[in-house]
């Protein structure tokens, strides 16, 4: 997996200006960017090894003395390229509200409580079939003070690194059926509507442990006209 892949001009990306996005007006890059070649200390690391990846990581109901409240939840699927061959041994991060809308940020002042046993963030590496999987709860809408009245879709943020700092991706997952969806600005600069359905997952009967948590699949695609709606930067 690498930033370099080609996907300059994609319907599928967000563009860095979305004027209904308000801090896109401010984090916009005004002036065409400065291309600088990139040096082989650059390219060759820092490198991420698999030994900094712990089998409890993608676990984020499991990081405290007791359970998380919220709807209990699997997130799995695979990261390939367009011709859907898997993307082997790339991190996996995630980061995510709690059940009640609100990340452990001192940034966020969201009148919701905190869950002393939920932290919101977790890692971990795909297999040789480029497959991964969480377990977390369902995170929660809250307000973000974009416009009058405004909230975010439920989501959870993923971040996919290859072997060093510069092959990273950032895009988010939403699930189905959000009414919050129409009144999004984020989820709405994606001009491509095809595209901004490869950004919800898909509820599965399969990944669903019976009596235990609902399962939810979500594939991503690197490039190619299938490609995962990515951030450049400008979006959060």
């Amino acid at each position: 997996m690498t930033a370099t892949y080609p996907r300059a001009g994609l319907k599928a990306d967000p563009p860095s200006l979305h004027p209904d996005y308000a801090s896109t007006r401010t984090r916009s890059p005004k002036q065409p960017l400065v291309v600088i070649p990139h040096t082989l200390s650059e390219l060759t690391g820092p490198v991420y090894g698999q030994e900094s990846v712990l089998s409890g990581d993608s676990d984020l109901t499991k990081q405290h003395a007791g359970e998380p409240l919220g709807e209990r939840i699997i997130v799995s699927g695979r990261v390939t390229d367009e011709d859907g061959r898997p993307v082997r041994n790339a991190l996996v991060e995630v980061w995510q509200a709690n059940a009640a809308g609100r990340y452990v940020h001192e940034v966020d002042q969201h009148d919701a409580p905190l869950d002393p046993n939920f932290t919101g963030a977790g890692r971990c590496a795909t297999d040789a079939e480029g497959r991964y999987s969480f377990i977390s709860v369902k995170p929660g809408a809250y307000p973000w003070r974009n416009h009058h009245n405004a909230w975010r879709p439920a989501h959870i943020h993923f971040s996919l690194f290859g072997h060093s700092f510069l092959t990273r991706l950032v895009t988010q997952m939403y699930f189905p059926g959000d009414p919050l969806f129409a009144f999004d600005p984020i989820f709405q600069s994606i001009p491509d509507v095809k595209a901004r359905e490869r950004l919800i997952c898909k509820f599965e009967l399969d990944l669903t442990k019976p009596e235990w948590a609902l399962g939810y699949r979500f594939d991503i695609v690197l490039r190619g006209r299938g490609a995962t709606p990515f951030e450049d930067g400008s979006h959060g």
